[in-house]
């Protein structure tokens, strides 16, 4: 049985694997503008092994609504190419060479609110996340209070931090959201 404290500790770290993982996620939600991360990590099946589109290439923006990949094995053109055109992004690439440039269209209003959807749902699935661990580690510490581990007490206040955690995250993941939002609706 661990100790209340290393419960809450790996709590902790839990929450904040959720949050870290709303992050990423938000980052591979496009914008108006156009950045690496967008598709740095679109998955490519390079002969017959999935690879990070970023393992096979350099990302540049060198406009605000251009990306350039610079391929490094020409024969890893064309599975860029139709990886970027099977994701849900969006994108037309143009083959030059070893070049692929990607043009982004402006971002219809239409579009921006899909977005803004995805970007809530992506929150609420973090946020269920946290609470998920939340639930998990409360129910080590009932267990822990009824084998006489812990007082009720000790139970009350771990329960309290264990609270103050979880509001900490949530607010945490909320704010991620929010500030996705406001990129997604600045014209």
């Amino acid at each position: 049985m661990a100790e209340p404290e290393e419960l809450l500790l790996d709590a902790d770290e839990r929450m904040d694997g959720a949050v870290q993982a709303l992050r990423r996620e938000l980052n591979g939600v496009r914008t108006g503008r156009a950045h690496p991360s967008l598709v740095e990590t679109l998955p490519v099946d390079y002969y017959g092994a999935i690879t990070p589109l970023r393992q096979l290439g350099t990302i540049n923006a060198p406009e605000p609504r251009m990306l350039t990949i610079q391929v490094w094995d020409r024969g890893a053109v064309k599975a860029i190419e139709k990886a970027i055109q099977s994701s849900e992004l969006g994108l037309n690439p143009a083959i030059d060479g070893q070049l692929i440039r990607l043009p982004f269209p402006p971002l219809t209003e239409q579009r921006r609110r899909d977005l803004v959807k995805l970007v809530h749902h992506k929150a609420e699935e973090a946020r269920v996340a946290v609470r998920n661990v939340r639930r998990h580690a409360h129910d080590e510490l009932r267990k822990a209070e009824r084998e006489g581990a812990v007082s009720q007490d000790d139970l009350k206040r771990h329960e309290e931090e264990l609270q103050k955690l979880t509001d900490q995250h949530i607010a945490t993941i909320d704010a991620e959201g929010k500030k996705k939002e406001t990129e997604l609706l600045e014209v």
